[in-house]
Order: C-alpha cells, then structure tokens, then sequence
C-alpha cells in the first residue's frame, strides 16, 4: 500500500501535544485514519500470523531525522489493526519491520509492504 504524502515526525507529534492534548490526538486520528484507508484502498489481505512489515519513507528532502520521521510506523500499524490487516500490533501479530528511506522531491510518501513473517 502507499500512503501519500507525508506523516508528521516525533518532533511534529510533541510539538502539537505540548500545545494541546485535543491536537495531539486529533493528528493520531487523522493519520491512523489515512493509513487504514490506505490498506483497504490497496485490499490488503488479512494476515493471521506474524507478519513483517517493510516501510520506505519517500521524504521531499533529508532535512527530518529518519528517527523521527520512521516514529509515525506507530500510525502505520494502527492504521493497519483498524482495516483488519493484522490483529493487533503487539509482538503476536507483528514479527518485526523494515526501514528504508528515499527521496523524492515531488513525491513524497510511504509504501507500506506487509509479509507473513514465517
């Protein structure tokens, strides 16, 4: 699946939970929202077992730390146990995962590929 554009950082995350906790949550809702949509857009199957999760962040520029841009995974994969994908996001479901970033300057986005982990 690919989410386009881009998810907001660490950095962005705290920023808007030290301004208001309303922001904070309300960016978790909006980016777990576009992710499960994304998963249902690109009918991804259901997975029962573990599975391994490949993410390459496609960011505009490498101004953002990858550690802080590879945090918004946690909407990711909430957004993946919303469209049913995976059962939940806890060690039972998700083997482990994958990080690779690219860029591309009028493209950014985040392909999101999800294996059985056997």
């Amino acid at each position: 699946m690919t989410i386009e554009g881009r998810m907001p950082s660490l950095n962005d995350y705290i920023r808007a939970e030290r301004g208001s906790l309303y922001a904070a949550n309300a960016m978790k809702r909006e980016c777990t929202g576009a992710a499960a949509w994304a998963a249902r857009a690109a009918r991804m199957p259901r997975f029962s077992r573990p599975v391994t999760v490949r993410f390459t962040w496609v960011e505009r520029d490498r101004r953002r730390d990858i550690d802080n841009v590879a945090f918004a995974k946690k909407f990711v994969l909430d957004g993946l146990v919303s469209a049913g994908v995976i059962g939940n996001d806890t060690p039972q479901y998700v083997a482990g995962f994958e990080d690779r970033f690219e860029y591309d300057g009028r493209n950014p986005r985040i392909v999101v590929e999800v294996s059985d982990g056997a």
